[in-house]
């Protein structure tokens, strides 16, 4: 894994009011919880390249840039890509090095593609529910949950990226008539923590099943001395955005996927 993803955020808890640090924290472990399969340091980019349809594992990460010319260090990334016979894509947020980074690449062509919102909040002492289990791996069950509830184009790759998910994180479960129906991770480091892989069964929707996870997550994250929890959700996903303003979460970032064009 190159440096950025190795890079640990500031274990100092964040405020209310969000720094430009805080946000880069929040951003630095997003990055480092999702692992891709192949990665390189670009002039402090990270190029990532998994394969498969999965958009953050195969998109450069954007939060820090050590080089002087973002021009040149767009042209190694495309000459990565293009040696994988893919499409280049870049994954932005509202802090991305260097600044002017979306002007070049839609000048380029780059088409802006799916975006996605960051939300936090701070963490609160609370019990794990009775209906959700916490394991410090993913059983056969989660990962039907999780997996059955992507796309086709991401299910290979991702169930690649789940034994990567480093440590500490926990793998929550909420189990109700003798089955798990809803699933969730929560990757953790310093006083911050991500959730991942939120999904529940199709049959089993609206029946609490994910707000039981988020209440375990908060619980497990409390318990490890976690004082702020992050997340991203795809903006276009009323329900989901809504359930978790319900648990807390306020938007504090947008990230956007941007994608080139043939050479």
């Amino acid at each position: 894994m190159a440096a950025l993803a190795d890079v640990e955020p500031t274990p100092a808890p964040l405020q209310l009011q969000r720094s430009a640090e805080d946000l880069r924290a929040i951003e630095l472990v997003h990055v480092r919880a999702w692992p891709a399969l192949e990665t390189a340091d670009v002039q402090g980019w990270l190029w990532r390249y998994s394969g498969g349809g999965s958009q953050r594992a195969n998109s450069v990460s954007t939060v820090s840039f050590r080089g002087d010319d973002a021009a040149v260090a767009l042209d190694e990334v495309e000459a990565r890509y293009r040696a994988r016979g893919v499409l280049p894509r870049f994954h932005t947020y509202d802090l991305t090095e260097p600044a002017g980074l979306t002007d070049l690449l839609q000048a380029r062509g780059y088409v802006e593609g799916e975006s996605t919102i960051t939300m936090a909040m701070p963490v609160a002492s609370c019990e794990v529910p009775a209906d959700v289990t916490v394991a410090d791996r993913p059983d056969a069950e989660w990962r039907e949950v999780y997996l059955g509830a992507i796309t086709e184009s991401r299910r290979a790759i991702n169930a690649k990226i789940l034994p990567a998910v480093p440590s500490p994180c926990a793998w929550l479960s909420c189990r109700r008539g003798g089955q798990t129906i809803s699933s969730g991770l929560c990757v953790a480091g310093g006083a911050l923590a991500v959730i991942e892989c939120m999904a529940t069964r199709a049959q089993a929707r609206r029946q609490g099943g994910a707000d039981a996870v988020l209440a375990g997550i908060e619980a497990w994250a409390a318990a490890r001395g976690v004082r702020t929890l992050a997340l991203q959700v795809v903006a276009a996903n009323p329900p989901a955005l809504a359930l978790y303003r319900r648990r807390g979460f306020a938007p504090v970032a947008t990230n956007r996927f941007w994608t080139g064009t043939a050479a």
